[in-house]
C-alpha cells in the first residue's frame, strides 16, 4: 500500500567533517515522500511530487516539524533499561553494584521480553528506528529483542554478550559456550528480515585469552556480521587492560590481534585512545560510538569527534544513548551533550554537524548507508519527525530563530521525546505524539 507524507524536510548526502555543511544537507520546505512496502519510492518538492499520486493516495501532513531520517543508535545496553538513573560511581564499580545484578534477571525470557517492549516503545517515541544493542550472556535475551523489533519490521542489530571471566559466575559463559551460542544465533536471526547479528565480546577485560580467539574465529567465519565491544572508555579501565594484556600495545591492539577489527566493528566511547590506536580504527575501517551522556555521567571524559574526523586518518564515528549509563533515550538530548564534549575539546559542534551524526553518520559507522540514515528513492522507509514548537519554551524561543541552523540548534539544546510528532518504520508509522 502506497501512502505518504508532506512536510519540511532535511537530509544529508555528504560528511560535513570533510565538505562545506551546505553543501552536505539537503533542505525542501514542503516535501513529499512516498512510500510503498518498506522503502522510499518518491521524494521531492511537494507540488511536483503531488501531480503523480494517484487520487486515492492518503498523504499525511506535519506542519510546524521536519521529517529527517530516523534516529540510529550506535551503542545501546537494551537490559539496563530498568536500571537508568543508577546513581553513582565510576566505570568498573558501577558495573559490578548496578549492571551485572540486573542482568542475571535476564535467565528468564519472560523478563527479557517485557524489558524488550520498553525498550523498544521508548525508542520509538523519541525518534529512534535502528539501534546496534548490547543483550545479555542469555541467548534469550537476544531471542526476546530481535521478537520485538520483529514486529514491527524494524532494523536492529543485536548480540548476546561474552564475558567469561571478571564478572559474576552467573554471568559467565565459556569460550565453547560464547562460540557455540552465538554461532547459532548467527544462523537463527541474521538476515532475517531486516534483523543483523552482532558478534558481542563485552570488553576485554571480561574476556580471556582463549575466549578472544573463539570471538575471532567465529568473526572470521562470518565477515558480514558487525562486531561491537568497547575500548577505552575509563583512565583505570586503560590500566587494568595493561595489566590484563601485557603483551598488547595498547588497548586497541588486544582487539587486532584477535581479528576484531574491520569494517562493520564499532566500538563504544573511545575517548583516551592514542594517535596511533586511532590510525589502527582508520587503517582497518573500524569505528567508534560516540556516548556523550555516558561519558559525562560516570566521569569517564569527553570524546573529541574532530580529532577523530581528521582527514589525514579520519575514523567513522556514530552517535549513542549508551542506556543505561547514559541518561536519556532522546538522541535530541545526546547531541546535546555532544555539543558540551565539543566545547570541552575546544571546539563547537554545529547543529548541522550534530544531526549528521544522529543519521547519516552513524548509518556510515555502520556501514549501511545504503539502506538508512538517509532520505532518497530506494532507501528504508525509516523517518522521524521533529515537532518545532514542542513545548512552550521552544515556542516562544523559535519566534527569534533566524535561519536552518538556528532552528536545529535550538531543538537538540531545548528538545525531548516531546519533540517527536511521529515516527515511522519501514514506512508505517510506530508512534504517534499525543494530541495536545
Amino acid at each position: 500500500m502506497k501512502t505518504a507524507i508532506r512536510g519540511a524536510m532535511l537530509t544529508f548526502k555528504a560528511d560535513p567533517f570533510f565538505q562545506d555543511l551546505k553543501d552536505c544537507m539537503v533542505y525542501e520546505s514542503d516535501a513529499v515522500i512516498v512510500m510503498e512496502a518498506g522503502k522510499i519510492t518518491a521524494v521531492g518538492k511537494a507540488d511536483e511530487v503531488l501531480t503523480t499520486l494517484p487520487a486515492d493516495v492518503e498523504v499525511t501532513r506535519h506542519t510546524d516539524s521536519i521529517i529527517m531520517p530516523g534516529f540510529i543508535d550506535s551503542h545501546v545496553h537494551y537490559p539496563q533499561t530498568e536500571m537508568i538513573a543508577a546513581y553513582g560511581e565510576q566505570l568498573i564499580d558501577w558495573l559490578n553494584n548496578y549492571t551485572f545484578i540486573v542482568e542475571q534477571g535476564f535467565a528468564q525470557k519472560a523478563h527479557a521480553a517485557e524489558v524488550a517492549k520498553v525498550f523498544l516503545n521508548e525508542q520509538f517515541k523519541n525518534g529512534v528506528t535502528s539501534s546496534t544493542v548490547y543483550c545479555t550472556v542469555f541467548p534469550q535475551s537476544v531471542d526476546a529483542i530481535f521478537e520485538e523489533a520483529e514486529k514491527y519490521d524494524m532494523r536492529i542489530m543485536a548480540g548476546k554478550v561474552c564475558m567469561d571471566r571478571n564478572a559474576p559466575v552467573a554471568l559467565l559463559d565459556t569460550p565453547q559456550r560464547s562460540y557455540d551460542e552465538s554461532r547459532a544465533l548467527i544462523e537463527k536471526w541474521h538476515k532475517k528480515g531486516r534483523a543483523e547479528y552482532v558478534i558481542t565480546p563485552r570488553f576485554a577485560p571480561t574476556s580471556s585469552v582463549a575466549q578472544l580467539e573463539m570471538v575471532g574465529a567465529l568473526a572470521q567465519e562470518f565477515p558480514d556480521t558487525l562486531i561491537q565491544s568497547h575500548v577505552s572508555e575509563n583512565v583505570n579501565e586503560v590500566a587494568w587492560v595493561k595489566d590484563l594484556f601485557p603483551d598488547a600495545r595498547d588497548y586497541t591492539d588486544v582487539y587486532m590481534k584477535y581479528n576484531l577489527l574491520r569494517e562493520r566493528a564499532i566500538y563504544g566511547h573511545g575517548i583516551h585512545l592514542t594517535e596511533d590506536e586511532l590510525s589502527i580504527f582508520s587503517e582497518t575501517g573500524s569505528a567508534i560510538a560516540h556516548c556523550p551522556t555516558s561519558n559525562f555521567f560516570l566521569g569517564s571524559g569527553y570524546f573529541n569527534v574532530k580529532k577523530a574526523k581528521d582527514p589525514r586518518r579520519p575514523v567513522r564515528v556514530g552517535l549513542a544513548t549508551d542506556l543505561g549509563a547514559g541518561t536519556s533515550f532522546s538522541i535530541l538530548q545526546t547531541m546535546n551533550e555532544a555539543y558540551k564534549s565539543a566545547q570541552l575539546n575546544g571546539y563547537a559542534l554545529s547543529a548541522g554537524h550534530a544531526f549528521y551524526l544522529a543519521t547519516r553518520g552513524t548509518a556510515e559507522a555502520l556501514r549501511l548507508e545504503d539502506k538508512i540514515g538517509s532520505i532518497e528513492v530506494g532507501m528504508e522507509a525509516d523517518l522521524a519527525v521533529i515537532n518545532l514548537k514542542s513545548t512552550p519554551i521552544i515556542e516562544y524561543r523559535m519566534r527569534y530563530a533566524k535561519n536552518l541552523e538556528e532552528t536545529l540548534f535550538i531543538q537538540m539544546t531545548l528538545g525531548d521525546d516531546r519533540a517527536i510528532a511521529a515516527t515511522y518504520v519501514a514506512g508505517k508509522p510506530v508512534y504517534t505524539a499525543p494530541a495536545n
